[in-house]
C-alpha cells in the first residue's frame, strides 16, 4: 500500500482539482474515488494478509451518489463486531490516523446508550442476579435505540448533541444528557448497537470487525481479568452468555455491513489505506 501512496504523490499524471461546490465537480469526484477505491481493492486480494473480508458489490455506487446528492452532511461510520473482535482498537486507530491527518473527527460508543437498570439491580441485588434471572443485556430492548438514532441524525446534520452516559460499575446507572459529542466532518460510532433495527440506516459506511472465536475469548479473559477485576469463572461465564448473544443479535450486522474487516489485521496496513484514500482526494492539481 505504501507503494500506492507514493506512486500517486509522484504522479505528474494528475487531474485539476474539481469544483465540490458544484454538481458536476463532485460527479468527477466520485467517478475518480470509484476508479481509485476499486484499485484499493485489487491491491488487498493480492495481499498474503488481506483486511478484507467482504465487501458489499453496491457500496461504492451508493457512497459515491450520496456524495453527489448530499454534500453537507456529516460522514457517519458505524463499527460492529461481537465481543473482544477488535472493533474498539480499530475505531481508536480510525480516529488517530484521521486527526493525524488533520481532520475534525468525533467518536461515541453506543454503550452509552444502555438502558437504566439501577432499580432492576436494587431489585435482584446484583447485576450478575438479574442476568441469572434472564435480563438479557445485549438484546436490541436493553437500548435505547430510538434516542440513538435521533442523536445520529442531528449529528449527520450538524448538530451537537448531548449523549447519556452509562456508568459501568454494576449499577446499571445511566445518566441522561451527560456527554457533548461535537458534529464534525467524521462522526465514528462503536458498538454493538450500531446495526441494531434501524439505527444501521443513519450510516453512510457501516462496517462489520470479524475475529477467530478462539482469539476473540483469549481477548476477552485476558481483560475480564485485567481491566474489570474478574475472576476466570466469572469471566468464563460471561463469555458463554456473549457467544449465545453475540450468534443471535450481533452476527446479523454482518450482512448489513458495507465491510467485512479482519479484527487481527495489521494496523499499520489499515492505517497506509486510510493514508492512500486522503492522499487520492487532495492530491490535485
Amino acid at each position: 500500500m505504501q507503494v500506492l501512496i507514493e506512486k500517486e504523490l509522484n504522479s505528474g499524471d494528475k487531474i485539476m482539482k474539481p469544483d465540490f461546490n458544484s454538481r458536476t465537480g463532485r460527479e468527477l469526484l466520485a467517478f475518480y474515488l470509484q476508479t481509485k477505491f476499486k484499485q484499493i481493492l485489487a491491491y488487498d486480494k493480492r495481499c498474503e494478509t488481506p483486511i478484507f473480508k467482504k465487501v458489499n458489490p453496491t457500496f461504492i455506487s451508493r457512497f459515491t451518489k450520496r456524495l453527489i446528492n448530499n454534500p453537507a452532511k456529516r460522514f457517519l461510520i458505524g463499527i460492529t463486531g461481537e465481543s473482544a473482535s477488535g472493533k474498539s482498537t480499530i475505531c481508536r486507530e480510525l480516529k488517530n490516523i484521521i486527526e493525524q491527518l488533520s481532520m475534525p473527527v468525533s467518536v461515541l460508543s453506543t454503550d452509552n446508550y444502555f438502558n437504566d437498570i439501577s432499580a432492576l439491580i436494587k431489585k435482584y441485588g446484583s447485576f450478575d442476579n438479574l442476568t441469572d434471572n434472564g435480563y438479557d443485556i445485549d438484546a436490541p430492548e436493553s437500548f435505547q435505540l430510538e434516542l440513538l438514532k435521533n442523536d445520529l441524525e442531528a449529528l449527520a446534520q450538524g448538530y451537537t448533541i448531548m449523549a447519556p452516559r452509562y456508568v459501568p460499575n454494576g449499577t446499571g446507572i445511566s445518566i441522561p444528557n451527560s456527554l457533548k459529542i461535537s458534529s464534525d466532518k467524521v462522526v465514528v460510532v462503536e458498538g454493538i448497537a450500531t446495526m441494531y433495527k434501524d439505527v444501521k440506516d443513519v450510516f453512510d459506511i457501516k462496517i462489520y470487525i470479524e475475529t477467530e472465536n478462539e482469539i476473540r475469548r483469549e481477548r476477552f479473559i485476558k481483560r475480564a481479568k485485567a481491566e474489570r477485576n474478574q475472576n476466570e469463572e466469572n469471566a468464563l461465564k460471561q463469555w458463554e452468555y456473549l457467544l449465545k448473544a453475540g450468534e443471535k443479535y450481533v452476527l446479523p450486522g454482518r450482512d448489513y455491513a458495507d465491510f467485512v474487516i479482519d479484527g487481527n489485521s495489521n494496523l499499520k496496513y489499515f492505517d497506509q489505506i486510510l493514508e492512500y484514500l486522503h492522499t487520492i482526494t487532495n492530491n490535485f492539481q
